[in-house]
């Protein structure tokens, strides 16, 4: 009797159970960054699966997230005054990641409406910063708009609305460069897929960028003995305006 219960159960949690799988990799888990660092490029992939097994079968769209670390942040607003760019207004935000690219199969607006992008932060005007402190709502608009605008030009946020392309309707895949200039830390690739404006699955994976070698170390010493590492820093600054002043000066 309670074999067939159990078997009742089952049968019953099989047709339920009907929202696809998905099976998420990435090229490599761990990007080490040495000396001349010019940049990477990763390999987003895998594969949507019925529950029973099978290749899921229907038609869906694919959207990749790649996020790196927040990071505590103040944005300033600079002013002409008199022929001389100054700094004016600011704002601090608690948190900002500092790496976002998006890659989709097709358009973001054409997959699902505005409201789930925002929930699901898929594209870069959806991306979710913490503001400090009480902050009229245009203001922070405004210096959001501005942030996005300076770490898209540094490469740093991207969006590509064709980046994924999907094989069979079972097999997907997206590359995304990361510069030479990304912060270190555990960055998190969201996959997700999309049928009829509704996200029917989701998968997680991490990626960690950590500096090696004497750069690595550098770093340590900088985290560990910050004041010393300060003195250094000044000391070597101030002996290389020396030794440039003396060499311009023999010129």
């Amino acid at each position: 009797m309670k074999r067939l219960l159990l078997l009742l159960l089952v049968m019953f949690a099989l047709p339920a159970q009907r929202d696809p799988i998905l099976v998420p990799e990435i090229s490599q888990h761990e990007v080490q960054v040495r000396q001349g660092f010019t940049g990477t490029e990763l390999l987003l992939f895998g594969a949507i699966l019925d529950p029973r097994g099978v290749r899921a079968g229907e038609e869906y769209d694919i959207v990749v997230l790649l996020k790196g670390p927040t990071v505590p942040i103040r944005v300033r607003e600079k002013e002409r005054i008199g022929g001389i760019w100054l700094n004016s207004e600011s704002t601090a935000f608690r948190s900002a990641p500092s790496f976002f690219a998006i890659s989709s199969s097709r358009p973001v607006p054409e997959i699902v409406d505005e409201k789930t992008a925002a929930i699901y932060e898929l594209g870069l005007k959806y991306i979710q910063f913490s503001p400090s402190g009480v902050i009229d709502v245009e203001q922070q608009e405004r210096f959001k708009a501005g942030l996005v605008d300076l770490r898209s030009r540094m490469g740093l946020y991207k969006e590509d609305m064709a980046g994924v392309q999907i094989s069979e309707q079972v097999l997907y895949q997206a590359r995304i460069s990361l510069p030479s200039n990304v912060s270190t830390g555990v960055y998190t690739a969201e996959t997700f897929a999309i049928s009829r404006g509704r996200v029917i699955a989701s998968a997680v994976s991490e990626v960690e960028v950590k500096k090696v070698g004497f750069e690595r170390l550098i770093e340590v010493f900088s985290q560990k003995q910050a004041l010393l590492y300060g003195i250094i820093a000044v000391l070597m600054s101030v002996g290389m305006g020396v030794l440039a002043g003396r060499l311009f000066a023999l010129v």
